[in-house]
């Protein structure tokens, strides 16, 4: 097993052993400290995926979104071609659950939206360094999509999600931003 994929184990039961009080008291510090964020005062669309426990929560963020008049756009994953593309959600009912029980917008239902259009970016991840780059989920799929996309980047950890280091690879871009419920990490 190479570096990354234990590293992604090693977060992945720590992410499980997470009681529920604590994983709704922090995601909820975590949205706290993302409302705080000039970034997300001045989003107008954002983008951000549906999580899926033990992620941070993100139903109650696009909850805050849709009532402060933002637009909400979640990705969808094409396998085949290894692609993400996101779509705008105005209801939680415009999403199924494709596989792995990830919910993902119905594409019939929703409109597809461009990443020039989308003025932040939620990046989900499995842990995190304070130089603001991230391990992912291992489908490489924001590798793919974030050298497309140019406007700004946030990812939600948990604090124990945010680590020393890895092995970073050139492909590697950072986010810009990571909030944790203990804190706002500034990258650049």
């Amino acid at each position: 097993m190479n570096e990354k994929n234990s590293r992604r184990k090693e977060m992945k039961e720590l992410l499980s052993g997470l009681s529920k009080p604590n994983y709704e008291d922090y995601s909820y510090k975590i949205a706290r400290n993302l409302y705080n964020h000039e970034d997300w005062k001045q989003a107008k669309v954002i983008g951000v995926t549906i999580s899926k426990q033990p992620e941070v929560d993100t139903y109650q963020i696009i909850r805050k979104a849709w009532e402060s008049g933002k637009e909400v756009v979640a990705p969808k994953c094409h396998p085949k071609e290894k692609i993400l593309t996101f779509h705008k959600i105005t209801q939680f009912s415009q999403l199924e659950s494709v596989f792995y029980g990830l919910l993902e917008p119905i594409i019939e239902k929703t409109i597809e939206v461009m990443p020039k259009d989308i003025d932040l970016l939620i990046v989900p991840g499995l842990a995190f360094t304070r130089e603001g780059f991230r391990l992912g989920f291992g489908g490489g799929y924001y590798d793919r999509y974030l050298p497309q996309y140019s406007g700004k980047t946030i990812s939600l950890a948990f604090d124990f999600q945010v680590i020393p280091q890895f092995t970073i690879e050139e492909h590697d871009i950072p986010v810009s931003i990571i909030i944790t419920n203990d804190e706002v990490i500034t990258i650049r």
